[in-house]
């Protein structure tokens, strides 16, 4: 059975961590559904200028039967995540039923938000780990602890969306997926 996730975009989010990530799950086979907050556009303009128009609203993006939800970074991106009380309430369902949840860069302070770090460890950009309140920093490229999965930043994206990747669609395919794109898969900090 095909595995699915949806990846969020708001006004500000970084390219890269956006773009890496939804290219490698979609080459491992991992349906992906790019979903806007609610009540803001679909067309969104990312921080660097690229623009991309989201598959669906936020109420349509099947939130309540993907299997991994997916935070890219970018300081504007992350605050409209941290700004959203009903993306909050859907990370939390997400990880209470076990499903992968995912944030690069500065939006593991939207975990931080939605009171998923507690009693966990976890990685962000460094420095955006002082704007969060629990957890515990690891200073590694991607760091996963039971059903997340952080990564650091723009450099990392590559092995953040392999390690969604890998889980998703398995190691395998993961495998397949880097050595398709001349590249190998970093290896995940698991707690």
């Amino acid at each position: 059975m095909t595995k699915r996730a949806v990846l969020f975009i708001a006004e500000g989010t970084e390219e890269t961590e956006a773009v890496a990530p939804f290219d490698i799950l979609k080459r491992s086979g991992v349906e992906v559904t790019l979903a806007a907050l609610p009540g803001k556009p679909l067309e969104t303009r990312f921080s660097h200028g690229l623009v991309a128009t989201a598959d669906a609203a936020f109420e349509d993006a099947g939130l309540d039967t993907a299997d991994a939800v997916v935070l890219p970074g970018g300081r504007r991106g992350t605050d409209n995540f941290k700004a959203c009380e009903s993306l909050h309430e859907a990370l939390r369902a997400a990880a209470a039923r076990g499903a992968l949840v995912c944030a690069i860069c500065a939006a593991p302070e939207a975990l931080g938000a939605a009171g998923l770090l507690a009693g966990k460890k976890f990685t962000c950009y460094p420095g955006c780990e002082e704007a969060i309140a629990e957890g515990e920093w690891l200073d590694f490229p991607v760091v996963k602890d039971g059903n997340l999965l952080t990564s650091q930043g723009p450099g990392t994206a590559l092995a953040f969306g392999f390690a969604i990747a890998a889980e998703l669609a398995g190691k395998e395919a993961a495998a397949r997926t880097a050595a398709g794109m001349l590249t190998a898969p970093t290896p995940v900090h698991a707690v």
